[in-house]
């Protein structure tokens, strides 16, 4: 009887295996705006965790530069977006990057449109950045991509998949490594099916796989409105068994759930949590699910 009970156990606890391990190799973002955060996730986050530094409307480069130097010295990675529609000039991108290297060491960023109607300078899109040569010429090793799970409302799915193969061929032949993370999704199938749509496309590329940290129902329906996620949108939306309910807080745990299940390929090489509902406040469920699991029809 006793074997037989473990027996049956065992996949539930290969399950929650996969689960916590996915966990772990997850990365998060910050605001460089938010020292209160930057200051608590000394506490949360292991040594040598990735941290996104996002590039939100107001945000200034000199303060991007000054976070990422406040990672590097408490013993993190610190990854900055790159946003190609705020950038105002040629210029001003060569110093951020010189800057970013010499007061960061960073050697990995993220490269993104942004999503700014109009450019602020020259550049309108992430292919532009790379373009100039200046990534490699200040120590960038690594170039992260966005990966469109779900499409992306203005731009028609055969221009996204033939953008990221123009972004993915210059990297390589310029001596770049790249990766890609995808935007958030509320559901596993149309990240599975985006995955499994790269790799037969043949495109051999780590890939982190990005979530949305707990929040609001209402704030992370906002969030996703601004991006343009829809059919999993309806599917959060859809869980919820009240109106009432779009006030109560909702994670991620039901999609890595499905993730874990699905026995991911090779390429992917961990999460990305978006922090819709704080940075503090991810890296704290973060940090509890790792130590503790989580109930994954949650």
């Amino acid at each position: 009887m006793e074997s037989a009970t473990l027996a049956r156990a065992s996949p539930d606890s290969e399950q929650a295996a996969r689960r916590t391990a996915l966990m772990r190799g997850s990365s998060i973002e910050v605001s460089s705006r938010d020292d209160g955060a930057l200051d608590q996730l000394a506490e949360m986050l292991e040594p040598g965790a990735a941290v996104y530094i996002n590039h939100a409307a107001g945000d200034t480069h000199h303060g991007i530069v000054a976070a990422a130097a406040r990672l590097r010295r408490a013993g993190f990675l610190p990854v900055p977006h790159i946003a190609a529609r705020r950038l105002a000039s040629f210029t001003q991108l060569r110093d951020f990057l010189a800057r970013a290297r010499g007061e960061a060491d960073v050697e990995r960023v993220l490269v993104i449109a942004g999503d700014a109607d109009h450019p602020t300078g020259p550049f309108s899109s992430s292919l532009d950045i790379l373009r100039t040569g200046l990534l490699q010429q200040n120590g960038i090793c690594r170039v992260g991509i966005a990966g469109h799970a779900e499409g992306h409302p203005k731009i028609a799915t055969a221009a996204l998949d033939q953008a990221l193969r123009d972004k993915l061929a210059l990297a390589h032949g310029d001596g770049l490594a790249p990766f890609a993370v995808t935007q958030f999704c509320f559901e596993a199938a149309p990240i599975l099916a985006w995955i499994e749509r790269l790799a037969a496309d043949g495109f051999d590329v780590p890939v982190r796989i990005g979530l949305a940290g707990p929040a609001s129902v209402a704030s992370l329906a906002k969030f996703a409105v601004r991006c343009g996620i829809g059919n999993s949108l309806r599917a959060l939306v859809g869980r919820q068994a009240a109106i009432a309910r779009l006030v109560t807080e909702t994670g991620p745990e039901p999609v890595i759930a499905a993730l874990a299940a699905a026995r991911l390929p090779a390429m992917v090489e961990g999460l990305h949590f978006f922090t819709f509902g704080g940075t503090a406040r991810t890296a704290a469920w973060r940090h509890h699910r790792i130590e503790r699991g989580f109930d994954p029809i949650r």
